[in-house]
This record gives C-alpha cells, sequence and structure tokens, in this order.
C-alpha cells in the first residue's frame, strides 16, 4: 500500500455507463473515462440521492441557477408543473456529504444538468460543490 493517498474524485453516475439519467439511460463521455484512468473514483447521481426515480420527468431551471435555488431564489419545474427544488437541494446536499467524508476536492460532472451543469446556467449540485472549495469539470 502507497503512503500517498489515491486520488480521489467525484463524478456524475450517468457519465461512466450508469442508467441514472431522467430518461433512464446513460451518457458514456470517453474523455470523461480517460480523466478518471488511475483514480479511484465515486458515481453520484444528485436527483436519486435527493429522492427522485429513475425514470423520473425531465425539470429545468427556473428564475435562476443553482445558487440561486440553494437560497430559495429560484426553483427547479420538472415538465409537469411540479416543484422538485427540494429534492435537487437535498441531493446536492448528500454528494457534498460524500465529498467531505471522502476528502474529496474535484469532480467531473455532466453537462447541461440542472444538477450538475456548470455553464448556462449553473446546476444546483455544481452550485454547492463549488462554493465549497471542489473544482468542478464538465463533460458530455
Amino acid at each position: 500500500m502507497s503512503i500517498f493517498p489515491q486520488k480521489k474524485c467525484l463524478v456524475s453516475a450517468c457519465l461512466v455507463g450508469l442508467c441514472t439519467r431522467y430518461d433512464g439511460k446513460c451518457k458514456t463521455d470517453s474523455r470523461c473515462l480517460q480523466e478518471l484512468d488511475g483514480m479511484h473514483w465515486i458515481p453520484v447521481c444528485p436527483e436519486q440521492l435527493g429522492g427522485l426515480p429513475t425514470p423520473r420527468t425531465a425539470a429545468e431551471l427556473k428564475g435562476g441557477n443553482g445558487h440561486e435555488v440553494l437560497a430559495h431564489r429560484a426553483s427547479v419545474v420538472d415538465q409537469n408543473g411540479r416543484d422538485v427544488g427540494k429534492e435537487f437541494i437535498h441531493g446536492a446536499r448528500q454528494v457534498l456529504a460524500i465529498a467531505r467524508a471522502q476528502q474529496i476536492e474535484h469532480a467531473l460532472l455532466k453537462a447541461r444538468s440542472p444538477s450538475c451543469g456548470l455553464q448556462d446556467p449553473v446546476g444546483v449540485t455544481a452550485a454547492l460543490l463549488l462554493v465549497n472549495g471542489i473544482h468542478c469539470h464538465e463533460f458530455g
């Protein structure tokens, strides 16, 4: 056993071939898998950790980004009009708890996701991780 800890990171479960997306499918990303080579990684799905089923109705951020959802100034609404912000926040907190428990400083996240996206707008989980010093990169 090495005296140096192996580099660890979180990864969006759908990027590594787990069928956790809202539509019950995966979004395996070969670039992400290459980045993970040689690392210890933990797959996470914030929506599942927040209590939402798979498959589930697609959702989007309304009225702001993930930072505003966390501050209760915006919401996450599914295509049926149901507010699922509570579940998204709970899932984000669960992901952060895993990162803290495992002393993880990096996360590879799914682009264009209301949980994990980093751009246009930043998702709920991505926002919480960034605010807590976790370095995030997006794929797919």
